[in-house]
C-alpha cells in the first residue's frame, strides 16, 4: 500500500487517485462502474480521505455531487500530480517490459579469448537497444558498490547474491614446447620448484604457493618462483606462449592450445581442485529484462558451445548430503 504524509496524518495515495477519478466521473457509481469497484467503496475510501485530511471534500446529494471549496482546492492541487504519478508508473512498467537499457557485466580478464565475440554480437544486434558495459578483471569485484549487474565467478559463492551455475573448471599446469625443450619437464610435483613457474604478484615475498592433486591423492602444496609475474589469467598465458616458464591456468583457456601443440600438458595428472562458475547477480525477482536477457543468453551460449565443462553427476551419497543440508 503506497501512502504519504500531509499535516501529520497519513493518507493512502490511492485514496486521492480514487478522488480525482470520482470528480472526474461526476459520481461514485460512474467511477466504480470504469473502475470496476462498488460504489459503497469508493464512497467509504474518500471518507477515509476525508477523516485523514480532517475536511469534508464533497457534498453527496442522490443526483450529483458537489465539491466544497477544500474539495476544489485539494482536486486542483492534486489532479496534476497524480496524473504524473500514472505516466511515470506507466513509463515504468513500459521500460520494465522492454529490452532495453545498460548491462553492466564483470568478467574475467581473458573472457573474451574463450567466449566468442561474435555471438555477443548477434544478441546485440537484435537488442538493439540493450548497451554493454564489461569490466574485465580477475579480481572479485563488489557487484553494489560497483554498480555491476551480473559476473561471471568461480568458487565459493557469496550468501548474498543469486547463482546460476554453469558448470566447473579447474586449472591445469602448461608450458610451451620451447621450454620444455630448454629445461626439461619436471617428473615430480616437488620439481616444480627447481623450475621458472608464472604465477601471480604475491605480497607475501616473491614465492607462490600452488595447491594441486591428482585422482586418489590429497591434495599437496608446492612453493613455486619465476622472472615472470603477472594479475591476469591472459597475461600468465601470453608468458607461458612465449617460453618463459610453466603456468598453473584454466583448463578452457588452455586446453584448446594444447590441443593445437602450442602448448604442453606438465605432469598432467596433476590439476587445481575442481570449482563450480557461476553467473551471480542480485535478486532473482525485478530483474531488467536487459540483464536477464543477457543471462539466459550468456549460459545458453556457454552451455551449448560446451565452453564450460558441466557438473558432473554427483553420487548417492553426495545428493543425500546435499538433501541433510537442506
Amino acid at each position: 500500500m503506497h501512502s504519504c504524509i500531509f499535516v501529520g496524518n497519513p493518507m493512502d495515495l490511492n485514496d486521492i487517485a480514487l478522488f480525482v477519478h470520482v470528480v472526474r466521473a461526476g459520481s461514485f457509481a460512474e467511477a466504480g462502474r470504469r473502475l470496476g469497484m462498488p460504489p459503497s467503496t469508493a464512497s467509504r475510501r474518500v471518507q477515509s480521505l476525508e477523516a485523514a485530511l480532517g475536511t469534508r471534500l464533497m457534498q453527496r446529494t442522490t443526483r450529483r455531487l458537489a465539491l466544497t471549496d477544500a474539495g476544489r482546492n485539494f482536486f486542483a492541487e492534486s489532479a496534476d500530480r497524480i496524473d504524473a504519478l500514472m505516466r511515470a508508473a506507466g513509463q515504468v512498467a513500459e521500460d520494465a517490459n522492454d529490452i532495453a537499457g545498460r548491462v553492466r557485466v564483470a568478467v574475467p580478464a581473458d573472457f573474451f579469448e574463450w567466449f566468442p565475440a561474435d555471438a555477443l554480437a548477434q544478441f546485440a544486434a537484435a537488442n538493439p537497444r540493450v548497451r554493454f558495459e564489461f569490466e574485465l578483471n580477475d579480481a572479485r569485484v563488489d557487484l553494489l558498490g560497483e554498480g555491476i549487474d551480473v559476473a561471471l565467478r568461480g568458487g565459493d559463492q557469496d550468501p548474498s547474491l543469486f547463482a546460476r551455475k554453469l558448470g566447473t573448471s579447474s586449472a591445469i599446469l602448461v608450458a610451451s614446447p620451447d621450454y620444455l625443450a630448454r629445461r626439461g619437464r619436471p617428473a615430480e610435483l616437488r620439481d616444480l620448484a627447481k623450475h621458472d613457474c608464472i604465477t601471480s604478484p604475491s605480497r607475501g615475498g616473491p614465492r607462490s604457493t600452488w595447491r594441486l592433486g591428482a585422482r586418489g591423492r590429497a591434495m599437496a602444496s608446492v612453493e613455486v618462483d619465476g622472472p615472470f609475474q603477472a594479475n591476469t589469467s591472459s597475461a600468465q598465458l601470453a608468458g607461458a606462449m612465449a617460453g618463459m616458464g610453466i603456468a598453473l591456468l584454466p583448463a578452457a583457456l588452455t586446453v584448446p592450445l594444447v590441443e593445437s601443440g602450442r602448448l604442453r600438458r606438465v605432469l598432467p595428472e596433476f590439476s587445481s581442485g575442481v570449482i563450480g562458475v557461476h553467473l551471480v547477480y542480485h535478486s532473482r525477482r525485478q530483474l531488467p529484462r536487459a540483464v536477464s536477457a543477457f543471462i539466459e543468453f550468456a549460459a545458453s551460449t556457454i552451455t551449448e558451445l560446451g565452453l564450460i565443462p558441466p557438473e558432473r553427476a554427483p553420487s548417492r551419497h553426495r545428493k543425500r548430503a546435499g538433501m541433510a543440508a537442506k
